[in-house]
């Protein structure tokens, strides 16, 4: 079995997916448990010391200034585990919460929560068993931190909270200590894991984009002239001459489709929507590359308050807590994703009409008795209206909360559930491209697109065959954004022509 080490310091997007989605041991790193308790040794002596500290003997929010006595500090901490516990609505996926989960510890693993080695341990025994909290996914306004959401979290750990699967298999509860359950709770772990978790799989779309848009344009008799190095090299962002050079790796540099138009072609220039692939699928390449920088910045982060520097001797409160970073970098990665799926959303409507396309209308053989992808199209009009309004900001919207103490919010947790459903709804867009695609190619046969093409072909065509009548195209759909989730498709066109650049 894989060894998981948690060390607060190198969770990646690559990282958090595997131990999201495999099985493993999860430990944490000796060098960690020398910062935690260097952390809880200081906070421990502070107590004795009479100090007053944020959260340890006080009230929390707008009942900070509440002194709260050394024999009443164990019940604060479960008291405001239990007051906090106010998500609301479905649950996030198990999943998603185990995700949550493995960020939230590898925060503590940093050493400046002042919290003790235990209340880690706990979690990683939590992972291990596969006892993972059930955590609805609505009441948290992103500062401080994801609070309601954490709380669940730390309710499951406590004892008193929900689970999947409805059994702790064995595992004791943990008992809070001094500011363990503030500690538990202050942070944007939801935000960011949901966050990232999409994130992983947008960054194979917009490859898988690439190759969609490769395959319509074989599909279209499209030129490969926008795609010359020199084009890129002329507006060198960094997203464009990446994807440029997808397209070409997928598309060669001929087929016996692209000879067939390649002399008195009387059309000089394609739609926007496979020239402007370099431009659009490479802007989208920058916003999730950015997006994911900051994210794994917030991974191996300290978001709690106060926070514990040790070695300093100092106990500071901050606003590490608001999920701002996290807000917007996943703002501009809704955006992007949902201009991803615009752009093949009229790739797709190219294919239904016989104007653009030259084939028959709506790809159906036997047209009005079958209708063929009419509604594929509509269906993917719909998604791409619905990412419009999910590409709202939701970091704009702050409002104050905690009678005016907490007066500035990130709606981080926000941004990531609608940036997660973006990204279901822009593959089943691209889904729906490589099922006009591949319908296309079958009517241009027996012309053969090249090595990549064919590779992305095939690869659909083990699923679904070609439509020689009307039948149910959702299942068709739905087959081929499993081959985009699970990476088959990706995977075998990489197989044939390389790896794509990202």
């Amino acid at each position: 079995m894989k060894k998981f080490i948690l060390d607060g310091h190198s969770i990646t997007i690559d990282s958090l997916y595997e131990m999201t989605y495999e099985e493993g041991k999860f430990e944490l790193a000796s060098d960690a448990k020398t910062r935690i308790k260097a952390s809880r040794d200081y906070i421990e002596g502070r107590i004795q010391n009479g100090d007053v500290m944020y959260g340890v003997n006080t009230g929390f929010g707008a009942f900070s200034s509440v002194r709260i006595s050394d024999s009443e500090i164990e019940q604060l901490q479960r008291n405001l585990i239990r007051s906090h516990s106010m998500g609301i609505g479905e649950p996030f996926t198990k999943l998603q919460s185990k995700a949550m989960m493995i960020l939230r510890a590898n925060t503590l693993a940093r050493g400046h929560s002042g919290v003790r080695i235990d209340v880690i341990e706990k979690i990683l025994e939590f992972l291990n068993h596969d006892v993972i909290p059930v955590i609805p996914q609505q009441g948290s306004v992103g500062a401080s931190g994801d609070l309601a959401p954490l709380s669940h979290l730390a309710l499951a750990l406590i004892g008193e909270g929900e689970v999947w699967g409805e059994s702790l298999k064995g595992v004791k509860p943990l008992e809070l200590k001094a500011k363990e359950g503030l500690s538990l709770i202050n942070g944007c772990q939801v935000m960011t894991a949901v966050g990232l978790l999409a994130l992983y799989e947008a960054r194979d779309l917009v490859k898988l984009a690439d190759i969609a848009g490769a395959t319509s344009l074989e599909g279209l008799r499209g030129s490969r002239g926008p795609f010359d190095p020199l084009i890129s090299a002329a507006r060198p962002h960094a997203g464009e001459a990446p994807t440029a050079r997808n397209l070409m790796k997928v598309m060669d540099v001929k087929s016996e489709i692209s000879e067939s138009h390649a002399v008195n072609d009387p059309r000089v220039q394609d739609a926007y929507s496979l020239r402007c692939m370099p431009a659009v699928h490479g802007a989208t390449k920058m916003a999730l590359s950015y997006a994911i920088k900051v994210l794994e910045t917030e991974a191996n982060s300290s978001t709690d308050n106060p926070l514990v520097f040790s070695e300093a001797k100092k106990i500071l409160s901050c606003g590490n807590f608001h999920g701002m970073p996290v807000a917007h970098a996943l703002d501009f990665a809704a955006i992007a994703v949902s201009s991803l799926a615009s752009i093949s959303h009229e790739r797709i409507s190219k294919f239904i009409s016989t104007q653009m396309s030259e084939l028959p209308p709506f790809l159906a053989p036997n047209g009005g008795l079958n209708s063929g992808h009419m509604i594929v199209q509509v269906a993917s009009a719909s998604l791409v209206s619905e990412n419009k309004v999910l590409a709202h900001p939701a970091s704009v919207d702050s409002m104050p909360t905690s009678a005016e103490k907490e007066d500035h919010v990130s709606m981080g947790t926000i941004a990531s559930r609608k940036f997660s459903q973006i990204v279901k709804n822009a593959q089943n867009v691209v889904a729906m491209e490589f099922l006009s695609a591949t319908q296309a190619l079958d009517m241009l046969a027996p012309l053969k697109p090249t090595a990549g093409v064919f590779a992305a072909y095939e690869s659909v065509r083990k699923e679904v065959p070609f439509a020689k009548e009307d039948r149910i195209f959702a299942k068709d759909v739905e087959k081929i954004r499993q081959l985009i989730q699970n990476r088959t498709l990706l995977l075998a066109v990489e197989k044939a022509v390389g790896p794509l650049e990202f």
